[in-house]
């Protein structure tokens, strides 16, 4: 049951986006922005019911959907983690995305791309509930390029002007290179660990001994990554730029949730 309600959280705003996209131009712009809020609400929903049970017995909740990657030792789950950490930044992007999703549908009312601006934002909400609740590394960057990619579309909405493409294209551009950073990381704690599983690998950490240059070099780099998306220096001139999107885009992404996601991932990896 419990299994159930994660999956349904995580793929909730998913449907509001497949909803969007097949139905949205068939249906008024009112009921488009209904249906792309109420997908939100019922993910915060959710994430409200998790934090009162965790509140209540102190107990972390991990599911495993399916066996993802096996080679040779390195074996990978692909998982749900739903601890104090990921439920209290769930918290956050479901109930503060419920929040703009809402503002939205009055704010975009005259646009003639309504629909497709609440596939975008249900979209980029799904991506960042992944990254949040992935169990391991490879599973919270997909959320992590996700939200880096619609990040791009929401920035260059309004595309029909040339300098909000060129602000789209430098939040997309500044932040892949963050992104390398931190898929370096990712491949010297895969090569040391075996295995990019959080709990695993707090484990490892403590248990296993490796060059401390080596563990040193692979913080480093994933503090690459955080700045990249979190726009800390020397990757923050995206930011400014990326005001050019829709006032909702400048709430949602670069005050409330995707320039968060780096603060997260350190506060993931205090080990």
């Amino acid at each position: 049951m419990e299994m159930n309600l994660a999956i349904l959280l995580l793929l909730s705003p998913f449907v509001g986006f497949l909803f969007n996209v097949f139905f949205g131009k068939k249906v008024s712009k009112g009921f488009s922005g209904t249906i792309g809020t109420l997908t939100v609400v019922v993910s915060f929903l959710l994430s409200v019911c998790f934090f009162a049970q965790l509140n209540q017995n102190g107990k972390a909740f991990e599911f495993s959907l399916f066996d993802w990657i096996q080679v040779g030792n390195f074996k990978l789950n692909f998982g749900i983690l739903l601890d104090q950490l990921s439920i209290l930044w769930l918290l956050f992007v479901t109930g503060i995305g419920s929040l703009i999703h809402l503002y939205s549908i009055s704010y975009m009312h005259d646009d003639e791309n309504m629909h497709k601006f609440f596939a975008y934002l249900n979209l980029f909400v799904f991506f960042m509930i992944t990254l949040v609740v992935g169990s391991n590394l490879l599973v919270m960057f997909i959320g992590w390029e996700g939200v880096g990619l619609c990040s791009y579309l929401l920035i260059g909405f309004w595309y029909k002007n040339q300098d909000y493409n060129d602000a789209a294209k430098k939040a997309f551009i500044m932040n892949r290179v963050g992104d390398l950073g931190l898929l370096i990381g990712i491949f010297i704690l895969a090569n040391s660990f075996g295995t990019l599983d959080y709990i695993s690998l707090k484990t490892a950490v403590s248990e296993t001994y490796i060059m401390p240059a080596f563990l040193s070099i692979a913080s480093l780099c994933l503090f690459i990554g955080a700045t990249g998306k979190s726009a800390q220096i020397p990757l923050y001139t995206w930011l400014p730029d990326a005001m050019a999107g829709p006032t909702p885009i400048s709430a949602l992404i670069h005050a409330a949730t995707m320039v968060t996601a780096g603060v997260y991932m350190v506060a993931r990896f205090h080990f």
